[in-house]
């Protein structure tokens, strides 16, 4: 008998609807909430848009992703963010407000940004993205955010983008003049190779393990010396490691 019930789905169906209602309603109360964050008032179909990762889109008809309005949303936020710094920063070098302004729209700090306004409950991730944890995921938190700037840019005001930057990024803007070389580890050696009149560096990676458990392993090369090694979970990780190592290496050494 349990099992015919189970067959035609009565018990399990009703429980089901009721989880599946109980995750709508929590969306729900966390969407109002980043909406409030914005400082604006936005479209609420097009702040879903925003919000909304392929993943979801390819399972269900009728929504479109995110990723437009993330690819105006990065435009937009990286010139406000150039903009701020050029301002702040009347004598630093165009290399250095380079450096600055992508240590405060590189993806991490992005997806930081994302975890303090609360978007990974927001986000519409289809079944597989959502049991991968793709709501914590730096990459789709990082595009969300983007995506959610391009809303405020289309249903409220430069002027509303500015103050929204300036408050959610106005931390990193505060420090990112003083992390130095760190902006940029890989940018940072290849200069300080050229002050030294050493070749540019080079760089070895190994992958180790397993596919589900890969370390990478990066050395970097100045001409025939090894003078940094990193690690990490991607080949860019590691790199960025290896030249930290290799910087931290050569910053004493003399000019000739």
């Amino acid at each position: 008998m349990t099992s015919r019930n189970r067959r035609r789905g009565t018990p399990d169906d009703s429980r089901a609807g009721g989880q599946a209602a109980q995750t709508a309603g929590a969306r729900a109360v966390a969407v109002a909430e980043l909406s409030a964050a914005l400082g604006a008032e936005v479209t609420p179909e097009l702040l879903d848009q925003a919000l909304t990762h392929r993943s979801y889109a390819i399972e269900n008809d009728g929504f479109q992703d995110y990723e437009r309005l993330e690819l105006l949303g990065d435009s937009v936020l990286g010139f406000v963010v150039t903009a701020e710094l050029f301002a702040r920063h009347p004598d630093a070098p165009e290399r250095s407000l380079a450096r600055m302004r992508q240590a405060v729209v590189c993806t991490s700090a992005l997806a930081e940004v994302g975890r303090t306004l609360g978007v990974g409950p927001c986000l519409r991730l289809g079944k597989g993205e959502a049991h991968s944890g793709g709501a914590q995921k730096p990459g789709i938190l990082a595009d969300a955010v983007e995506a959610i700037i391009a809303v405020l840019y289309l249903d409220a005001s430069a002027d509303a983008v500015r103050r929204f930057v300036l408050m959610a990024f106005g931390p990193l803007m505060d420090t990112a003049a003083e992390l130095g070389p760190g902006l940029d580890w890989k940018s940072s050696l290849q200069e300080r190779a050229g002050e030294l009149g050493l070749p540019p560096p080079r760089y070895e990676v190994v992958a180790e393990g397993p596919d589900n458990e890969r370390v990478f392993q990066a050395v970097a090369w100045l001409g025939d010396e090894a003078l940094g090694r990193g690690s990490g979970t991607n080949k860019k990780s590691a790199e960025v490691g290896a030249a930290a190592e290799a910087y931290e290496a050569l910053a004493d050494r003399p000019a000739h």
